[in-house]
């Protein structure tokens, strides 16, 4: 690249390097350095208290209850979203043999993939009223109505699927995948439609079954996009915030008795409720610091060599 390419490519950048660091690393910077105080959040004025808050932290037993269940989070959601998306995606790409040529997707494969792709277009607001419905702890849920109707609770005692404290976190997974399986479905079927229907045809012809092609041609072939699902998951499930807040009971969610609470909600219920900013600007750090880590290692983890076709 010629000298004059260098400071034509560099004044592009200067505009938008200046607005990223100004809007998005000096609030960092700001939220170590308030971290290091014992700010109230209602005025400039605080005193230096060094690493204070982040020793007081480590002592917090609900906050480090909440990794713990951000930890669960990050374990299961990633993992059942991933494999029910590529199971659909692969089922509808490619689990059908009727057609000529022996490689198809089930019928109706359109229809369905908009079906599945349906829960995206909700927010996350929508979908906490929408589930606050189906886990209403009376007759009038859907799931204690259908349980009901088919004898398997009583009237008199439905199930409290959001206020049980070994339930909630599994109720609240499941709005999570419920919601991400449609995306990741289609991202897996652009990835599944760019390989060459020769490969699957000349499986097919050497006898491979359907479970061979998908371990063998499939998910080898789509592990970029499975690692890039993989960490928008893992930071989701990092996070959790706004429907722990809106489907769980108490202040900013956490009911009951903080058995769902994330860090999130832990960080906003010091920052907003307790005037712990400073405290909870440590938290938020903290957070900064797991989700990285969670991010780098996932990349090392499932990193392979690439397979090309």
């Amino acid at each position: 690249m010629r000298k004059g390419q260098y400071r034509f490519v560099a004044g592009f950048l200067v505009v938008p390097v200046a607005l990223y660091m100004v809007f998005v690393i000096w609030p960092y910077i700001q939220t170590f350095g308030y971290s290091l105080t014992d700010w109230k959040g209602q005025s400039q004025e605080f005193s230096f208290v060094g690493l204070d808050n982040y020793t007081t932290l480590f002592k917090d037993d609900v906050f480090m209850g909440a990794i713990w269940h951000n930890i669960l989070f990050l374990i299961f959601i990633p993992a059942i979203t991933i494999l029910l998306a590529l199971f659909f995606a692969f089922m509808l790409n490619a689990g059908g043999r009727g057609r000529a040529g022996g490689v198809a997707g089930v019928a109706g494969s359109g229809f369905y993939k908009i079906v599945y792709f349906f829960p995206q277009v909700l927010s996350l607001a929508i979908l906490a009223v929408l589930f606050g419905a189906v886990y209403r702890s009376d007759s009038g849920g859907m799931l204690n109505g259908v349980l009901i109707k088919l004898g398997l609770v009583d009237e008199g005692t439905p199930v409290e699927w959001l206020n049980e404290p070994n339930m909630v976190l599994w109720a609240l997974m499941a709005v999570v995948v419920w919601h991400g399986v449609g995306f990741y479905l289609v991202l897996f079927s652009a990835a599944m439609q760019s390989i060459p229907r020769d490969i699957y045809e000349a499986a097919l012809i050497d006898g491979a079954s359907r479970a061979h092609t998908f371990f063998r041609i499939t998910l080898p072939l789509l592990w970029d996009s499975v690692q890039t699902a993989w960490v928008y998951l893992g930071i989701a499930a990092m996070d959790m915030f706004i429907l722990v807040t809106t489907m769980t009971s108490g202040d900013y969610g956490g009911g009951p008795d903080h058995h769902s609470e994330v860090m999130a909600t832990v960080m906003m219920r010091n920052f907003l409720l307790y005037g712990k900013s400073g405290y909870a600007c440590a938290m938020g750090v903290i957070m900064l610091l797991l989700t990285l880590i969670v991010s780098v290692v996932t990349l090392r983890a499932t990193r392979r060599e690439r397979i090309e076709f």
